[in-house]
């Protein structure tokens, strides 16, 4: 589960048997009671019982905003949100006016009507909520509570220096989450097996969430990464259920990139990202991260000036790793890609090439290069002020050993 999700808001689209469900004043043992109707579906759903009965509690939107902010403080403090800012500013990804705080905040606010607290164990349910939607909303969470029974959510949502790996994990639990909430709430079981449905769920989340004013408005890689776990993921799960014939990876099964989320032919061939790291001093660094396939292709996709992302093929990702360094005249920016081969090497290269124009700024510098990383075809972006010491000798980069 994510620290904070976004919530998958269908039942007009999806459940014709919901729409026009009256408004009712939610109490705390009207909550309860929807909570205790939904528990035997939900195990049954995901096939595993409730090691512990679920706590369920009433909150307000006044709460909801003092928990997000909470959350995104501790999930972003101050310096790293300065240096997500940086890096994604220079990656051409988010304007630099935006305040990715304050969007991240209005973004999470108007799609919470339910949440659980991983922290309390506690199910909550907001004040107001549409009964129709509150429905499915506590479906997904009371999953969320019960994966928290098996496994190591906590620790498993805050590994830091790799957001790749952890876009994979919540890919995972999301989309187990919204698969199994889902077969609460169909009206045939059958109907989960077809294409068409899936086609249109996938439409219809879109669709819900483009509808959101805040969402709507976000840069395409907020958008796209906020839908990714519940769409990929789920495809994902869907396509482990049938291959492996259970609801769940064990924690040493989760997948290690969001490529084998995306293509898990790639998992299923055991394809693991290389480890990039960087080989010298950590000196001035302000942020570093991985990007992944995910924002690879997002961030081609906007190269090439694209307003959306096509995952169906993978573009040849091997592993990356980037850095964000303080200089006096503006954050500078170095970005080392592994690829699968040289034919993919030179297919980044070239679009990076071409579109580099899309990437340069008053008062920086643009370079993209083909290196040669431990003998594995790379490229090296660097994206700095013309002052910056880099340009006369760049970081280098090498593959961390297991």
């Amino acid at each position: 589960m994510a620290p904070i999700s976004i919530r998958v808001l269908l039942l007009a689209i999806l459940f014709g048997a919901c729409r026009g469900a009256p408004r009712t004043d939610l109490d705390a043992g009207r909550l309860s009671a929807l909570v205790d109707s939904l528990i035997p579906a939900v195990e049954t759903a995901v096939g595993l019982p409730f090691r512990t009965a679920p706590v369920s509690a009433l909150t307000t939107g006044e709460a909801v905003q003092a928990y997000l902010l909470d959350r995104i403080q501790r999930d972003f403090p101050n310096d790293r949100m300065e240096g997500i800012t940086a890096a994604y500013r220079l990656f051409g990804l988010i304007p630099d006016s935006l305040d990715l705080k304050a969007l991240l905040l209005a973004v999470y606010q108007e799609q919470v009507a339910g949440y659980y607290d991983p922290d309390t164990g506690i199910l909550y349910a907001v004040e107001g909520s549409d009964p129709a939607q509150l429905r499915l909303i506590l479906a997904h969470e009371l999953v969320h509570a019960l994966q928290h029974q098996y496994l190591p959510l906590d620790s498993l949502m805050v590994l830091r220096g790799n957001g790749d790996v952890v876009a994979a994990t919540q890919a995972v639990l999301e989309g187990h989450a919204t698969l199994a909430s889902i077969r609460v709430l169909a009206p045939s079981p059958e109907l989960l097996a077809t294409e068409e449905f899936w086609d249109s769920y996938r439409q219809g989340v879109l669709a819900q969430q483009r509808n959101m004013p805040a969402f709507g408005q976000a840069p395409l890689v907020l958008r796209e990464g906020l839908v990714f776990p519940y769409l990929a993921g789920a495809e994902f799960v869907r396509w482990w259920e049938t291959s492996r014939g259970r609801p769940l990876p064990e924690v040493a099964e989760l997948p290690r990139s969001t490529e084998q989320i995306l293509h898990p032919d790639r998992y299923d061939a055991d394809d693991r990202p290389v480890s990039v790291a960087f080989a010298d001093s950590s000196a001035d660094l302000m942020y570093e991260d991985t990007l992944g396939e995910l924002e690879v292709q997002i961030f081609l996709a906007q190269l090439r000036g694209a307003d959306q992302v096509g995952y169906d093929a993978a573009v040849g990702w091997g592993g990356d790793r980037y850095r964000v360094y303080r200089t006096a005249d503006g954050p500078a920016l170095v970005w080392y890609s592994v690829w699968d081969g040289d034919a993919q090497s030179d297919r980044a290269l070239n679009q990076l090439s071409r579109a580099g124009g899309r990437l340069t700024r008053e008062g920086y510098r643009f370079a993209a290069e083909q290196v040669a990383i431990e003998g594995r075809p790379g490229i090296r972006v660097r994206l700095a002020p013309p002052a910056w010491s880099g340009w006369a000798q760049a970081p280098r980069a090498q593959l961390r050993r297991p």
